[in-house]
Formats: structure tokens, sequence, C-alpha cells
């Protein structure tokens, strides 16, 4: 019929597509997605087919739904929308113009399947395991750091607040309020630079920035050979960044370095890197009252510009991937921030193939 869209219409669309540059497909030639297949099987409870009934989506197709979602920040019904009407979302995940496409609910019951397994750690491994195997081995020393990802704060009491704080949950909550209040992340002071006051102002020292943040907290640890995710570990954001250290360093990066700020720099720290014969490198911190001495000055710009490469990895995740958490309690959190990691390994990943390819 004159006007209806047929097969050589769509292989035209997808020519147009792959000739603009389409990064997903760029994605797709650099990954194989498949290697995520056992451990997404092992983390999924499938139903018994012998009875019939409609069978579930293919494992590495959801896979790559979640992938999507989490590189375009989208939630649930814009990842359905986005499926159904972007071709270069519909080439990606494998789906043609006549195949079904998950809806909002499959997508959110796919994800919980794999937050109550605990599998994005295990497909973290599995596709560092494949990056090692092409030779992207952890080398030249590891960069620690972490950042804060805000989460969706709630109005609460002071006696609320207290309770929560102490582990409990506040009497009279009913069930729905329970599941809709984030009793796991916490508030917690986000520290800036020092901002020399205005002249006139009458102040005479610099003060100190300091914004209330609410949410959890992703430690990482990056090769600094390649720039790559190594290690993560997710906590509220109270937490303390020098109390991950000893989880976060990564045991088969080639060299001994470890590069952090001064929140890493304690002796329990210091005994723990000397214990597995790696050499600190860790700012250090102003004498309170006392100008910075110009050693510990230089010292410290020195170990700043090897420091700095950790920031970019941030700057990807809050800029490019704008990197926020809308879900409740600390277990969907880890999925969120171990896919947000995951995904950076990936773009990052395929970066570096199309920097080593052939001209």
């Amino acid at each position: 019929m004159a006007g209806q869209p047929g097969f050589f219409d769509l292989d035209e669309r997808y020519r147009a597509l792959s000739a603009a540059g389409d990064a997903l497909e760029r994605l797709a030639r650099a990954v194989d997605f498949e290697l995520f297949r056992p451990q997404l099987e092992t983390a999924l409870d499938r139903s018994d087919r012998s009875r019939g009934g409609r069978p579930p989506y293919d494992a590495v197709l959801m896979f790559k739904v979640l992938v999507l979602q989490t590189l375009y920040t989208l939630s649930d019904e814009q990842t359905e929308y986005q499926l159904r009407d972007r071709l270069s979302f519909m080439r990606f995940v494998g789906l043609g113009l006549h195949d079904p496409v998950p809806d909002a609910k499959t997508i959110w019951l796919f994800r919980e399947q794999l937050t109550r397994a605990g599998a994005v750690e295990r497909l973290f491994q599995r596709f560092d395991t494949a990056l090692r195997d092409k030779g992207l081995l952890a080398m030249g020393g590891q960069i620690l750091d972490a950042t804060i990802v805000q989460a969706r704060p709630a109005r609460l009491t002071v006696e609320e607040k207290a309770v929560i704080r102490d582990g409990g949950t506040p009497s009279g909550w009913s069930p729905a309020r329970r599941a809709q209040i984030d009793r796991d992340a916490r508030w917690t002071l986000k520290r800036g630079r020092k901002r020399q006051p205005p002249d006139g102002s009458g102040h005479r020292q610099a003060v100190e920035i300091a914004v209330p943040a609410f949410g959890y907290k992703n430690h990482i640890g990056i090769d600094r050979a390649h720039g790559l995710i190594r290690t993560w570990a997710v906590t509220h954001a109270a937490a303390h960044d020098g109390g991950q250290l000893a989880g976060l360093l990564d045991t088969e990066n080639t060299a001994s370095g470890v590069w952090a700020d001064t929140a890493y720099r304690s002796a329990a720290n210091l005994a723990a890197l000397a214990k597995r014969a790696m050499v600190p490198h860790l700012q250090r911190p102003k004498p309170r009252g006392k100008p910075m001495p110009p050693h510990v000055r230089r010292g410290n710009a020195t170990r700043g510009k090897v420091r700095a490469a950790v920031e970019h990895v941030f700057a990807c995740q809050k800029q490019r991937l704008r990197l926020v958490v809308r879900t409740v309690g600390i277990a969907r959190a880890k999925t969120r921030l171990g896919l947000a990691n995951l995904a950076y390994n990936l773009l990052r990943f395929t970066w570096l193939e199309g920097r080593t390819a052939p001209a």
C-alpha cells in the first residue's frame, strides 16, 4: 500500500542513524552484552513455563533497558515511551517495530528482582573481569574518593528524625508511610571551598561554604592508568569517607600507590595500607591556627594533580547521567548507584576502544 513503511524504509532509517553517529550503536558494537547473561539468569526468579502464559522478556534485553534508563536518566514510564518512540533505543535493545515493548511495571519488577538478588555487584564484577581479559588491567595505582548523591527528603518532626537516626521506626506510621519515607538516607553538610570576604565587609577570615544535603554517598576507586571504576560502595550521606578505605582497595592493581584526600588520612588507614604494602599519597590537612607550610602545600598540589582524575568520573555521572536517587531504601540506592558505576565503565570502555581502533 502506498505510504505504508516497509522493511527497506526502516533499514534506510537505521543507515541514516548510523551515518549520524549513533552513540548507542557504538556501545552495542564495543560491548558484548551476552557476557552478562549467566549472572542475570541466576538472579531472576523465572516461573514454571509448563503451565503456559506469556513468556518473559529476554534477560539481556531487559538489562539493556536498565542501561538505557541509567544513561538517559529516565523514569520507568519515560523508558517505556522512549522504547516505543525512538528507533535508536529499539535497535539497541533488539526490538522490532512489531515486537511488544516492556511496560513500566515490567521494568520496575525486573529491577526489583536484581535488587533482591544483589545482582548488580556481580554484574559489575563480571564486566570488570571482561575488561581485564581485554588487557585493561588495573594499573598505575588507584584513586579513592566519594560524592554525595541526593535523594528526596521527607518532612519529619524532630522526634521522628531522632527515632530514625537511632535506627527505629516512629510509632503510628502506617505501612504506606513506611514505604514512602527513606529511613536509610541521612542529612550531612557538603563543604565547599572557602570564599574570601568582600572588601569592606569587616570579616578578616575566609568563610567556608556548607550546603545541607540529604541522600547517599557513592564511594569509588578508579585505576590511574585507564580511569575505570574498579571498586565501589554505597553508604548514607553522613558516613565518613575514610571508613570505607579498606573495602575500596583493589589488591589486583599492578602498582602500589593510593591517592586520596585528607578524609582518608588516619592512623588506622595508614596501617591498613602498610599491611598491604601499598604506598599512601594522601592529602595533608592544614595545621589548625597556623599557615600551611610551603612543602606541604607543594606536596598537596602534586598529589592533587593525580587525584583530580576521579572528579571526572563524578562530573560524568552528575552532569551527563544526572545522577540522583529517586528510590526508597539503601538496597535500591545500591542498585541505582551500582548501575551508574557500571554505565560509566561501559561509556569509558567504548571511548577507550574507539581511541585505539585502527583508522
